[in-house]
């Protein structure tokens, strides 16, 4: 690895990408650490110390602490996210748009576009709930220095200009940069909360709440559960695609064997991100909430930690893990590109068959890896709530930084290996898992 780090800065174009990447993540940071303006910062940092179980400790987590503070960043990257999630879920049951996604990239970009206006929309119409709730006293008293449309219209514009530059950011750093410029905001936003987690592991450990065996354990069982998350995000299925020899003018073309990937977590962080949001919401009801039915039934049924709460959350997750995986890959279309392209799987008829055998391997692939998200995200939980660990890393946020940091390694290893140097991590290949 020592060797593939300085080669790295013998690249050139790979140097003035990297060096790009932490230029913009540097300002992105320095945007989360700017209040927006009427805003007293002290008030809301207090309000956010309270919600950590709740949507609202979610959404900070995933801003970098902006949110905590309410800084210019506060609405994050969430609006782009979940206007692109829309699109997704509208090309499958909007006919206009499937054909739009089927033309390629020209059509692609059409989509994207749409998703832009719609973040736009999204920010603007949560900017301006959120200044709402800021005058309503909902994030504690004092929080809004000068109450009224001018607050409320410098509040929208503020937030939304925020969100809309931090889209920009993103795509400057997947255009010009390293890895996916959007992934790497939300990368950037989790792992700056690490060091404040461990200073507080510190701190437990120097006042004896928490012995130094305990924190090695805690520490070690960590370091094996993101060893398992590595290996089994590498993980893949081959489907073995066997193409058949073809005339090319005067000459036939030989055929060859090939393979269909099928990722074991096909559907990445969406379904802990869907889940952990539904689950969430009643939590923040419950704070705004003055009635004790409804404080009464949440704290028995939805409290964080408690059995019940973990059941319905792995439900959740395994139902979207099949949701997203079918919208995201469709068996049918699947069979019917193999078959245009002349090619099959041996030993299956094409066609229909072709699409029930794929629909089968991916079905067994979906059971295993909603299984494996499930305890992911709950084994964190139960670590938080039963043994008191003093900071919390929810298996969402431990996804999306262990999957993001091996797309940016695996494009950092594309660009040495195409100049024939040594990849980033030696003897780096993603490993085939045989399952189905």
């Amino acid at each position: 690895m020592t060797g593939g780090i300085q080669n790295i800065w013998r690249i050139p174009e790979l140097r003035s990408r990297i060096l790009f990447t932490f230029g913009m993540l540097a300002v992105y940071r320095i945007g989360c650490v700017i209040v927006t303006p009427g805003i007293n910062s002290d008030v809301i940092r207090d309000f956010f110390s309270q919600m950590s179980g709740t949507m609202f400790g979610m959404l900070n987590l995933f801003s970098g602490g902006a949110m905590e503070q309410l800084s210019i960043f506060a609405l994050g990257i969430m609006p782009y996210i979940s206007a692109t999630i829309i699109f997704q879920l509208l090309t499958v049951v909007v006919p206009a748009l499937e054909a739009l996604k089927k033309e390629g990239e020209q059509g692609q970009k059409k989509i994207n576009q749409w998703s832009r206006y719609a973040t736009i929309v999204l920010a603007l119409f949560q900017s301006f709930l959120m200044a709402i709730a800021l005058e309503n006293g909902q994030f504690g008293e004092g929080a809004v220095m000068n109450p009224g449309w001018g607050f409320r219209i410098v509040t929208m514009v503020t937030l939304t200009s925020g969100t809309a530059f931090i889209m920009w950011l993103g795509e400057q750093v997947t255009e010009r940069g390293i890895g996916n410029g959007i992934s790497l905001i939300i990368f950037s936003g989790i792992v700056v909360s690490i060091p404040s987690g461990l200073s507080n592991l510190l701190d437990m450990i120097r006042t004896d709440q928490f012995t130094p065996l305990e924190a090695i354990l805690v520490l070690a069982f960590a370091l094996v559960v993101v060893a398992a998350v590595v290996f089994v995000e590498r993980g893949q299925r081959r489907i073995p695609i066997q193409h058949a020899r073809r005339a090319v003018g005067k000459q036939v073309a030989q055929g060859g064997m090939s393979y269909f990937p099928l990722r074991v977590n096909s559907a990445g962080v969406i379904p802990p991100i869907f889940a952990s949001s539904l689950l969430m919401f009643p939590m923040t009801v419950r704070q705004f909430s003055d009635s004790p039915m409804v404080q009464s039934f949440i704290d028995r049924f939805l409290n964080p930690g408690d059995l019940s709460y973990n059941l319905i959350y792995v439900a959740l997750i395994i139902f979207f893990c099949f949701f997203y995986t079918a919208i995201i890959i469709n068996p049918v279309d699947v069979s019917e590109n193999i078959k245009r392209s002349g090619g099959y799987i041996p030993g299956v008829r094409p066609g229909k068959t072709t699409a029930e055998y794929i629909d089968k391997v991916l079905s067994r692939l979906t059971l295993i890896g909603s299984v494996y998200i499930a305890l992911v995200c709950v084994l964190p939980v139960i670590l938080s709530t039963r043994m008191n660990v003093p900071f919390y890393f929810g298996g969402t946020a431990l996804l999306i930084v262990v999957g993001v940091s091996l797309d940016t390694v695996g494009q950092i290893d594309a660009h040495m290996v195409s100049r024939h140097y040594e990849g980033f991590v030696k003897g780096a290949g993603r490993v085939r898992g045989r399952l189905g």
